[in-house]
C-alpha cells in the first residue's frame, strides 16, 4: 500500500465562496459553462469540495447538486455528482444500487469490499446504516449467499485486525493452513480461506502469501485459482491482489471497463473519482507497464464530450 500518488489533491489558496460564484454563474441564464465546471470540480479535493457545496447554500439558498443534476445529464453528470458527495456516502450509493432491484452486481461488492483498509470500511458501514436506515451487513446477507457472503460478513463487520503486529511465526502456521485447506486436500476447505484472508491484516497477509510461497512451490492466486470457483474465487483473488499490488489490480478493472463490447461506464466513473485522491496516479503507471498503453489514451478511446473531458481532468496530466 506503500508510495500511493493521486491526481487531485485540492488547491492552494483555495476560496469556497469565490468558487460557488464561479459554478453559480456558470449555470446561470441560458445555457451551460461545462468547461468552468470541469476547471473548478476535477481540481478540487473532496473537502474543498464540501465547503464551496456549503458556500454555494449559504449565498444563494439552493442546493449546489440539485443545480447540477439540473443542468447536466449522462455520464457527465454521473462523473460531476460522484465527484461532490463525500467519498464514503458515494461508495454506500454504489452499494446500494448494486443490490437494489432485480439481481446483484457482485463485481461491485468485491471492488468496494474487498480492495479497502478496516477504517475506510467502519466509515462506509457507518455511512451506510445512516443514509440507508438498515446494516449494510443485513442488506448484503439477504442479497448474497454461501461462503462468498460468509467473507464480505467477516469484512464488513469489522474482523481484519489491523491492530497487531506482523508475527512471522503466526504468518508461517496460516500459510500452512491455507495449504492443507486448499491443495493438500480432496476438496477445498473455503472456511479456512475466509477466516485468514479475512481477518489478518495486509501486511500480516504479505509474509503469510510469501510463506505459502515456500511451502506449495507456488503462488496464493494459483492455489486460489484452481482450488476456488465463482464469486469467492474473485473475491479472495481481489484481496490477494491489493496486498501485493492495489494499483495493479485498479489498472486490471479500469481495463476490463474499456475493453469488450460497450464500456462500463459506472466502473469507470467509479474507480476513477473514488481513486482519484488515492493512488490513481500510481494506478495509471500500473496500467501503462500491464498493457503498455496509457490509461488516458483507452479512456478517450471510450468516451466522448464532456465526460470524457471530466475524466481526463482527473486523470490529471499524461
Amino acid at each position: 500500500m506503500a508510495n500511493r500518488q493521486p491526481t487531485v489533491v485540492g488547491v492552494p489558496n483555495f476560496n469556497a465562496a469565490e468558487d460557488a460564484a464561479a459554478l453559480r454563474a456558470a449555470m446561470k441564464g441560458l445555457g451551460t459553462d461545462e468547461q468552468a465546471i470541469i476547471d473548478i470540480l476535477t481540481t478540487r479535493s473532496n473537502i474543498q469540495r464540501q465547503a464551496i457545496s456549503k458556500a454555494f447554500t449559504h449565498e444563494y439558498g439552493r442546493d449546489l447538486i440539485e443545480d447540477l443534476k439540473s443542468e447536466l445529464g449522462g455520464h457527465f453528470e454521473d462523473v460531476i455528482v460522484a465527484l461532490m458527495l463525500p467519498p464514503a456516502e458515494y461508495l454506500c450509493k454504489e452499494l446500494n444500487h448494486c443490490m437494489e432491484g432485480m439481481g446483484t452486481d457482485e463485481s461491485v461488492l468485491v471492488e468496494i469490499l474487498c480492495t479497502r483498509t478496516k477504517p475506510e470500511i467502519a466509515e462506509i458501514v457507518q455511512a451506510y446504516e445512516r443514509l440507508y436506515n438498515r446494516p449494510l451487513a443485513e442488506h448484503m446477507c439477504s442479497e448474497t449467499s454461501g461462503d462468498f457472503r460468509r467473507l464480505l460478513t467477516l469484512i464488513v463487520t469489522g474482523a481484519r485486525d489491523e491492530e497487531t503486529g506482523v508475527d512471522p511465526a503466526r504468518a508461517a502456521e496460516a500459510a500452512q493452513q491455507l495449504y492443507e485447506a486448499g491443495e493438500a486436500k480432496w476438496g477445498t476447505d473455503e472456511e479456512i480461506f475466509n477466516k485468514i484472508l479475512a481477518h489478518e491484516s495486509f501486511a500480516q497477509l504479505q509474509l503469510v502469501f510469501e510463506e505459502y510461497k515456500n511451502i506449495a512451490g507456488r503462488t496464493i492466486e494459483q492455489a486460489i485459482k484452481a482450488e476456488v470457483d465463482g464469486e469467492l474465487k474473485d473475491a479472495l483473488s481481489a484481496i490477494v491482489e491489493c496486498v501485493e499490488n492495489a494499483a495493479a489490480w485498479f489498472a486490471r478493472r479500469l481495463r476490463d471497463a474499456t475493453q469488450g463490447a460497450g464500456t462500463e461506464d459506472k466502473t469507470l466513473v467509479r474507480v476513477i473519482v473514488s481513486r482519484a485522491e488515492l493512488d490513481l496516479q500510481t494506478i495509471k503507471a500500473e496500467y501503462e507497464r500491464l498493457y503498455d498503453k496509457t490509461l488516458e489514451s483507452d479512456v478517450a478511446g471510450e468516451t466522448s464530450g464532456d465526460y470524457k473531458r471530466a475524466l481526463l481532468a482527473l486523470l490529471g496530466p499524461a
